[in-house]
């Protein structure tokens, strides 16, 4: 798959993980007392520091991430960087929260954004702000998506570790079968529910679109552009109260009017692996998803077209899904060298290499520029519509509450779709359950 770095995608960088709790225990109580992580300082005898990374990459990211390693090295003969953890990304917050209550925990660390405000609360996290202000590659040169998805409370906690958005890929066979013209840029989410009926065969077994019907991070991320669009935010101002009180309701109108149809196939399983397989044998019309999707789709041979996703207000929005490298502090010769190797790492022509051979879209401008990228975007049907889509791509807040309003949006969802509930009840549910969430002092 395009986005390697997970064993499922997207659920591989958003599924809501039951360790956010152990995050916040290790962040406010025992990892408290784990002020040094109980090693050595990791300075050899010949002036060489060691540094552990735990990676969480998997086949293609994980050869890609060795490479790059290898080449700092070069670069860098005074400093080593171990690749390790042992656990994928997706298990990744339990492991390094139940280290840092241990007082033993990694360098560095493959940390989903969504995560970043309960991993940020822990000391141990270092703060990146003068690394990034003072790196060969301007801060404001990386999308809007990157930089916001590692900034907490005005501080740059993270390095941006991949990027992506949000967009539909529609089945071109289909679309000459149905008689209908591919959808271009500026379409509206009226027109989506019309092509999906449009598309829809129930006899054949043939749906217009999916969405994925678990009620986990996969389910709600995709209704977040919908909910931006129309003036909604997922955290109101006070932060004391959910952003989308009205906003998520008229958003969930959307699914409801599939649901009616009998367009929309719902996966059950997480992951969305359903969802993909139905797309891929040529029985669903459209699928919302990124760019991680597009070799598996190639592979099928499926003569596919990417369009930006629809609004309400034509103007464009969509949705980016950032993940870390969260550095944590072992000494200062340590977090020296951590720091100097996340900076090598996302400077434009490493990350040019990451993005290519692993699986993410550009973190900054610079990347987006040069020769390799150009050439794998040349090289993509539909990929550079991803890429554009960054210029309005939004990201949910890295709060430590979100969690909790995400479980409560997928309830929602998935009542929506299954014909439970209608919008305005399923919203008036999550809005208690979110509301009382975001009233938790943490």
């Amino acid at each position: 798959m395009y986005a390697v770095t997970r064993s499922a995608q997207p659920a591989r960088r958003d599924v809501l993980r039951a360790g956010v709790g152990l995050a916040t225990a290790a962040a406010t109580g025992t990892a408290a007392s784990g002020c040094a992580a109980g090693r050595d300082d990791g300075v050899g005898a010949d002036g060489t520091v060691t540094i552990e990374m735990w990676h969480g990459q998997t086949d293609t990211g994980k050869k890609a991430l060795e490479s790059l390693v290898a080449s700092f090295r070069r670069g860098h003969p005074r400093i080593r960087v171990n690749l390790g953890g042992g656990v994928l990304a997706d298990t990744m917050l339990q492991k390094v929260t139940a280290s840092l209550a241990s007082g033993s925990y990694p360098d560095i660390a493959y940390i989903f954004g969504t995560d970043l405000a309960s991993i940020a609360r822990s000391p141990q996290v270092v703060d990146l702000t003068d690394t990034v202000r003072h790196a060969p590659t301007a801060w404001t040169s990386y999308w809007a998506p990157a930089r916001k998805a590692v900034t907490v409370n005005s501080r740059v906690l993270a390095a941006p570790a991949l990027l992506d958005s949000l967009a539909v890929v529609c089945n071109k066979k289909l679309f000459r079968q149905a008689g209908l013209p591919l959808p271009e840029a500026g379409w509206r989410w009226d027109d989506f529910v019309a092509t999906a009926k449009a598309l829809t065969d129930a006899g054949g077994g043939r749906f217009g679109t999916g969405w994925p019907g678990v009620g986990d991070e996969d389910t709600v991320w995709r209704l977040w552009p919908m909910v931006w669009d129309l003036g909604g935010d997922v955290v109101a101002g006070d932060g004391k109260h959910i952003g989308f009180g009205s906003t998520g309701a008229r958003a969930l109108e959307v699914l409801a009017a599939l649901a009616r149809d009998k367009s929309v196939y719902v996966d059950p399983k997480p992951g969305s692996e359903q969802m993909y397989q139905v797309f891929m044998s040529g029985r669903m019309g459209m699928a919302l998803t990124g760019p991680w999707q597009l070799p598996d789709i190639q592979q099928a041979k499926i003569d596919y077209h990417v369009v930006p996703l629809p609004s309400f207000s034509g103007r464009p929005v969509t949705i980016s899904g950032p993940d870390t490298w969260t550095v944590f502090d072992n000494g200062d010769a340590r977090k020296q060298a951590a720091k100097t190797f996340v900076s090598w790492l996302m400077q434009p022509g490493q990350d040019v290499r990451w993005d290519v051979e692993a699986g993410s879209l550009p973190l900054s401008r610079g990347a987006d520029e040069l020769p390799a990228w150009r050439h794998k975007e040349s090289d993509t049907e539909g990929l550079g519509v991803f890429t554009k889509a960054l210029d309005s791509a939004r990201v949910r807040p890295v709060h430590a509450a979100y969690p909790q309003v995400s479980q409560a949006l997928g309830q929602a969802v998935v009542a929506v779709l299954l014909g439970r509930s209608s919008p305005a009840k399923a919203l008036r549910a999550c809005a208690t359950d979110a509301n009382a969430a975001l009233l938790i002092p943490r």
